[in-house]
């Protein structure tokens, strides 16, 4: 067989929508016989079915060959790891030879062979009789064995190449897994359906297309024929009301039901609509992923996923770059995600040689593209869930893309059509792109975009919705940004939201290094961690850039006035019935109240009850809107949003220093000051005289507070290059020289800090005073023309590993902060270890900053801020952080290090897209930090 064939297939049976049939099947999925041969040429005797395969392993479908120990996975975003020729491919081709005996049920008739995934070339025998071939690897092939099919014991073999012509349609940013890796199944289901099910107005019609006739006894339709037309009152369907209804449609042979949901999706006067209402997509790009099992994702994950992302608010899904597997798409329909599916093709590699041969604009290829197309839509046109057709994605341009979308068009006029890869928007209904600043993002909004050449091409785009199919790239730490997008997605009627790329960080378990990445299986081409770039880390646990999206993507807001508070429904089309409100006080962080709210179900004002009494300290009201009642998706209690503001601060106590730092005694009291040999001592805290350093805190030993410039560079920083100009700056590698100790009220001293090979600095001035505790205020002046911005600005000190296992804090929290990030983090008093302060990030770098912090409690003391200051405390140095590139890289030392921060540098989204925006950029300044030590 020419695995270098343009055809896309032959022997294969038309493709017809998934339903749930009553005719009998036979699950094929389980443990099958494998061979795996380093090139093609292997002789095709093995699909005799008196082949004697007891030299083979076994090996579970569906799985990908590659992670059941049968060569290695490799990936790439955009590289081919092929020579870019098309058709052609090397002869270093792995192919997998399965077989699979079953046992035929007594009595059972006919019947189709059904692939639903197969990567990239399967040829497919029954009983020694080739049936055909298929590529398309996320889509279904069906083939007729009736003709082959015997009593009794029959063999089904496949082959599956790696490489093939129809690889060049396939190069989607995700690892190269070949196998078969969806289900197979003998059925004797041969019924196609389209069910049509609109909305308006409180009524809902419906038709459909096939044999037999259709009911839906809830609506009391009875015998609906295809091609006749009812409209009856309904209940529509939205991702916030998923409200469904069983049709049955008998036909000959067999029955199958369709789970129906009636809506309408429209473009008026360029504003996405969904049953007449402005439709804002909150939404995320989904790959589908296993860290174990890779695409071959089971049931359960698939339900985790879904019930993860309604409990994050996030309302839609894209499913890049591919159609998932059916199941995933029923999860939509029954728990509520707006879908765009997208079809199995990207050819974003030949951007890499000027497009040059590009199948999209190969007539060659013309009927492969199309028969993706066909399949996708004919397998998922029932479900209510999805509402655009996507014909592919980083494909650039050409003329395949006007054959998919007039075949789309007339088949499915219902759904417009998305493609993001050409400017001109010429075959598709909305303007899509990916990754646009806010900048243009608000003249887009406002239709101030530039122009296209084509006046009738931009007056057409123009009249369209507009959104981002990817923005925010979920890469490590961040994404950042996230508020002001959605604020803008929110103020202009255009901007129909978009997809945050991406859910998931594609890290397979590994046994050495936890979560493996590109490179980490010797692959010569590959991106490197690009594939971690998630909002769920590989074991779906929610990263921080999740739980910031839960809160920007909140559909209630709140609005805080003098006793009342203002509750804003962001629902597009629900009220707040099912929703209970309540409102809390705190004082330090400890709860002194708690009220419940009568919120009425439109929204509007309440107001809060009367302040209470209770201890003195800093005071915050928050309201939480939580489920009333359970719903398919989460439990009642479960915090949908919330919001906070302050009632009351107290006025800062006045320190006054009782010790200066000049008695030349030699007693040991707690609130006398002595010098002893080389030391300077002061109510238990000890300094370097020679230096100017503290040595001892209240007792424990320590080594610091310095100032301090780096961070362990995070995957925006790079993708950024300002990990390069900081490194060449030198700023991982400061100096430190003292120019003066002085002694009277305090202890003053004052250095310089720079990087070697440069006559940039910064003078550093430590004033040390004390009043019962410790006080530091630190005065930082830069010195020369610093043009870039820089990573941090505060102060790093370490104290012994055991000093330091518990922390706690009254201030944002309890995740990480940085100026664009943590918007899920609120005021309150927080404690954590050591080890959960830190950010399981798959490539270690920055992590685990919490912000606004008013005092925090390390072991045997007490910091507090003069008002605040930013803390990371952690059992690794930045420089070791910065080294690791695996999370088992990072081995507690025998050290605690401890970071008191003024400000950081934002983090953006530069690994794909812009980096921070300059109100968060850190550049070097004259500033103070103020902070106080204390025992607890």
């Amino acid at each position: 067989m020419d695995l270098e064939t343009f055809t896309p297939a032959s022997g294969r049976l038309e493709p017809r929508a998934a339903l749930r049939s009553d005719a009998p099947s036979l699950d094929l999925n389980g443990t099958w016989r494998f061979r795996l041969s380093p090139t093609a040429g292997v002789p095709d005797d093995f699909a005799r079915p008196d082949y004697d395969d007891t030299g083979w392993d076994d090996l579970p479908v569906p799985s990908h060959w590659v992670l059941q120990g049968h060569g290695a996975p490799a990936y790439t975003n955009v590289s081919f790891p092929i020579p870019i020729d098309p058709p052609h491919v090397p002869d270093e081709n792995p192919t997998g030879d399965y077989r699979r005996a079953f046992d035929l049920p007594e009595g059972w008739t006919g019947g189709r062979l059904r692939f639903d995934g197969v990567e990239s070339f399967a040829r497919i025998w029954l009983n020694g009789h080739e049936l055909g071939f298929t590529t398309g690897s996320r889509l279904p092939a069906e083939y007729d064995a009736a003709p082959y099919l015997r009593p009794g014991r029959n063999v089904l073999a496949v082959r599956v190449h790696q490489w093939s012509a129809a690889t060049y349609l396939e190069d989607q940013d995700m690892w190269w897994l070949p196998g078969i890796f969806r289900d197979v199944t003998l059925t004797r289901s041969t019924a196609d359906v389209f069910v049509h099910a609109s909305y308006q107005d409180g009524r809902g019609t419906l038709s459909f297309e096939g044999t037999g006739t259709l009911s839906v006894p809830e609506l009391g339709i009875d015998g609906l024929e295809p091609g006749a037309e009812i409209t009856v009152d309904v209940e529509p369907w939205t991702a916030e009301t998923p409200r469904l209804y069983e049709a049955v449609v008998t036909c000959p042979g067999e029955t199958v039901r369709v789970r129906v949901g009636f809506r309408t999706i429209s473009i008026v006067d360029g504003v996405l609509l969904a049953n007449g209402r402005p439709l804002l997509l909150k939404g995320v790009n989904r790959h589908e992923f296993h860290p174990e099992r890779g695409r071959a994702v089971p049931y359960e994950t698939m339900r985790e996923d879904v019930l993860l992302m309604k409990r994050h608010n996030v309302n839609a899904v894209r499913t890049s770059h591919y159609p998932p597997h059916p199941d995933f798409l029923d999860l939509c329909d029954e728990l509520g995600l707006w879908v765009i599916d997208e079809c199995d093709l990207e050819t974003h590699g030949f951007g890499q040689v000027g497009w040059r041969a590009n199948p999209t604009d190969d007539p060659r290829y013309a009927d492969a593209l199309l028969d993706r197309m066909r399949r996708m839509v004919e397998r998922d046109k029932n479900h209510p869930s999805i509402i655009m057709w996507s014909l592919g994605n980083e494909a650039g341009v050409g003329r395949n893309l006007a054959l998919m979308s007039a075949w789309t068009r007339d088949r499915d006029p219902s759904r417009p059509l998305h493609y993001e890869g050409d400017r001109s928007c010429e075959h598709t209904d909305v303007y899509s792109r990916m990754y646009a600043s806010h900048a243009e993002v608000e003249a887009i909004g406002r239709r101030e975009e530039d122009p296209l050449d084509d006046p009738e091409l931009d007056a057409r785009r123009r009249a369209m919705p507009f959104m981002q199919c990817e923005y925010a790239h979920a890469m490590g730490n961040g994404p950042g940004g996230l508020a002001e997008y959605q604020e803008l997605f929110e103020r202009y009627p255009r901007l129909a939201g978009g997809f945050i790329w991406e859910w998931i960080d594609h890290g397979l378990a590994h046994p050495t290094h936890e979560y493996a990445y590109g490179g980490d299986y010797g692959e010569p081409v590959h991106d490197g961690n690009f594939v971690i770039d998630g909002l769920v880390f590989p074991d779906r646990t929610p990263s921080p850039g999740l739980l910031d999206l839960k809160k920007v993507f909140e559909p209630v807001r709140f609005e805080f006035g003098d006793g009342v508070v203002r509750v804003v429904n962001h629902y597009g089309f629900t009220d707040l019935s099912h929703l209970r409100f309540t409102a809390t006080v705190q004082a330090e962080g400890e709860t002194i109240a708690e009220h419940p709210l009568d919120v009425p179900a439109a929204g509007g004002e309440c107001k809060l009850p009367e302040p209470a009494d209770g201890p003195n300290g800093e005071r915050w009201l928050t309201v939480r809107a939580v489920l009333a009642e359970d719903l398919p998706w989460a439990p009642a209690g479960h915090e949908v949003a919330w919001g906070q503001a302050l009632l009351a601060r107290p006025e800062p106590r006045e320190h006054v220093a009782t010790e200066a730092f000049t008695h030349t005694g030699t007693g040991s009291g707690t609130g006398r000051a002595f010098r002893r040999g080389g030391e300077l001592t002061v109510g238990g805290c000890v300094f370097d005289a020679a230096t100017g350093r503290l040595v001892r805190l209240f007792g424990t030993e320590v080594e610091g507070p310095r100032l301090d410039l780096w961070r362990a560079p995070t995957d925006n920083d790079r993708a950024a290059g300002l990990e390069a100009r900081w490194r060449a700056l030198g700023l991982h590698r400061l100096t430190h020289r003292v120019d003066d100790i002085s002694t009277g009220d305090g202890l003053t001293v004052r250095t310089r800090v720079a990087p070697a090979d440069t006559d940039l600095g910064m003078v550093a001035t430590y004033r040390w005073t004390f009043d019962g505790g410790l006080r530091l205020l630190l005065d930082i002046e830069p010195e020369g023309d610093w043009r870039d911005p820089i990573p941090r600005l505060g102060v790093t000190m370490s104290l012994p590993g055991p000093a330091v296992d518990r922390v706690t804090w009254f201030g944002l929290g309890p995740g990480e902060v940085y100026p664009d990030t943590g918007m899920a983090a609120r005021v309150g008093r927080w404690s954590a270890t050591v080890e959960s302060m830190q950010t399981p990030y798959v490539y270690p770098q920055e992590n685990g900053h919490r912000a606004d912090v008013r005092w925090a409690e390390l072991g045997g003391f007490r910091v507090s801020g003069e008002p605040v200051f930013g803390l990371t405390v952690r059992r690794w140095s930045a420089l070791e952080l910065a080294a690791a590139r695996h999370r088992p890289d990072l081995v507690a030392g025998e050290r605690v290090y401890v970071h008191l921060d003024l400000a950081h540098q934002g983090i953006g989204t530069a690994t794909c897209g812009p980096g921070p925006l300059p109100a968060y950029d850190l550049r070097a300044r004259r500033a103070t930090l103020r902070v106080r030590f204390a025992q607890p």
